[in-house]
This record gives structure tokens, sequence and C-alpha cells, in this order.
């Protein structure tokens, strides 16, 4: 039988309950001497919790993807339906070590976040692509790229449904600032049910520098917003674009709106003003799927390779020199 962690231990398996994680569901011992070494406690993104999010992860290991490394499977004890026993064959598959653990540890080690009765523990370098990784993308799309760029989406609840939207959509990467920006948080992982290690997500320095070198590649920069003249539902969106939208109460930056090469609006037939994110980056992707005329359940682009050159397409939105 499994050594089920105890609440105490919990608590210091939570990186704002306590210093140091010894190791739950084993038989290493809480340490008692001043020089016994000290395991650094995980921070939250290494915890990975909710079914979607646990089997994507594992999934993606299964088929040799580049993702965390999972170090241990967390799953409620005495659990026996279908999904628990289909992320159990995954984890065989893997090597990757299973702990029953009861309801009330996984409780704590959550940090009373929905867990579903899984939570993964991983390991690993920010999953999140790099700045220079975003002309890689491009350069191995067989058709013109459909982008989703948010400028400064700080709540995590908003970036997972803008993640599971683009899935859906079929967008080819979602691309963020670094900085004044959430990153891949146990939240998102958690809302985008599984979205997160599918999608692209690039993560950028300087965002007015990533617009002008996508411009250069030949993608189209269409910013959303309130105040612009034109409807989203008048504008071509079949060639290559990126769709910009802004990050909550504060829309689009100066500098992101004087990037874009065009401006559009979702038109507004009620009392409110606006749009949620992830509401707005739902419709705006859905329509450029429309006009793309893909059918249902298309398959997604293959990961980003190294192809000699950039895929040629006319965008309609080059601005003059």
């Amino acid at each position: 039988m499994w050594p089920y962690p105890n609440v105490h231990e919990a608590r210091l398996f939570h990186p704002t309950r306590g210093r140091q994680f010894f190791g739950l569901c084993s038989d290493t011992p809480l340490p008692q001497q001043k020089d016994t070494p000290v395991t650094k406690s995980p921070t939250p993104s290494d915890l990975i919790y909710g079914h979607h999010a646990v089997e994507a992860v594992l999934s993606r290991n299964t088929a040799g993807q580049d993702t965390a490394k999972v170090l241990a499977l967390f799953i409620q004890e005495n659990r026996k339906d279908a999904r628990t026993r289909r992320i159990l064959e995954w984890a065989r598959l893997r090597h990757i070590p299973v702990n029953p653990t009861p309801r009330k540890v996984l409780d704590e080690m959550a940090g009373g976040m929905r867990h579903q009765g899984f939570i993964l523990r991983a390991t690993g370098p920010d999953p999140a692509w790099r700045r220079h990784d975003l002309p890689s993308l491009l350069k191995t799309l067989s058709e013109p790229a459909l982008l989703l760029i948010l400028d400064g989406v700080q709540d995590p609840h908003n970036l997972g449904a803008c993640l599971r939207s683009a899935d859906g959509a079929g967008v080819h990467g979602v691309v963020a600032p670094r900085d004044r920006a959430v990153g891949l948080t146990p939240t998102v992982r958690k809302v985008a049910c599984g979205a997160a290690e599918s999608v692209p997500f690039i993560r950028i320095v300087n965002l007015a520098r990533s617009l002008d070198e996508l411009r250069i590649a030949g993608v189209g920069i269409i910013g959303l917003t309130g105040e612009a003249d034109e409807s989203l539902y008048d504008l071509p969106l079949t060639g290559p674009i990126a769709l910009v939208l802004g990050g909550e109460g504060k829309g689009l930056r100066r500098l992101t709106r004087a990037g874009c090469d065009r401006l559009a609006r979702l038109p507004m037939r009620g009392t409110v003003e606006s749009l949620n994110v992830s509401v707005t980056a739902g419709i705006c992707l859905y329509e450029a799927r429309r006009q793309r005329g893909k059918t249902d359940n298309a398959p997604p682009s293959p990961p980003p390779g190294e192809p000699e050159t950039l895929p040629q397409h006319e965008t309609g939105y080059r601005r003059a020199p």
C-alpha cells in the first residue's frame, strides 16, 4: 500500500505555506538537523492540476513532445472511473510514480483551487517559447498564419480561456509580453483544459519590435478596439494575420496600437461598451476561421522546424514606407 502524505507535509509542499518539500508519498523523513540538505520548495509552476491539463501533459510526454519533466502524479485515492484509468495508463507508459492521495491532502497541495482529483508535480524550464521562436514558427506553416497577440492580459482565467479558444480555432500561436502579463500558471493550465500544452505560447520582451518582425514576415497586424471605425466583419481575414487584443480595463497600449496596420471593432448592439477579452478572442478567431472555410476538426499545423524560406502570402495590410 502506498504511504499517504499527511496534511502537515502537504503544507510544506505548498509554496505559500512552507519552506521546503521533502518528497510526498515517500519514506524520506523530515530533517531534524540544520546541516541536512534542503530541497528547494516547488513554485506554483511545478503544479499542474485538473484532469484535462494533467492528461494533456502526460499524453504529450508519451508522444515524445518537449514538455516539462513530470516527477509524480498525485491522484485521489479509491478512484476507479474511466478517466482515472486512462490517466493511469498514460502514467504507466511514461514510468511516472503514481501516489493515491486523500482528498484533503490534494486540497492542501492545490491551495484551495479545483483539482478534480489529479495533480502533477513537474519541473523544467519555462515551457513558453522565446521571442526568436516566432520566426521559426512562421517558417513551418502550410497555410496563412493565424496568431493571437494579447497585450497585457493579467487574469489567469482570461489567458486560460483565450488559449482554449485559440486551440479550438486552430490558431498557430499565442503571443504575450513577458512583463506585466500572466504566464502559464497552474490556474491558466486548469482553465485552458489542455490547450496550454497544445498551442504554442510565445512570451516576448518587446511587443512593438515583435509586431515589426511579423510585418516584415508578411503578417498583417489587426488591433481590436472599441474606437475603431471598421468592423472586424468587413475585413478580409484569409491572409496571414495577427489579431491583437488589449488587457483587462486598459485595452491596447499606445505603442501597440501604433504598431497595428489596421484597427477594427466588434459591433455592439446593447448597452455595454465592451466584451471580456477571452470572449472577444473567441469571436474574432472563429470569424477568421469561418472566412478561411476550414472544416471542423482540421488538424493543427506541425510544430516549428527550420525550413529554408518563409511562406509568401499577400496580406493586404502592408503599410506604406
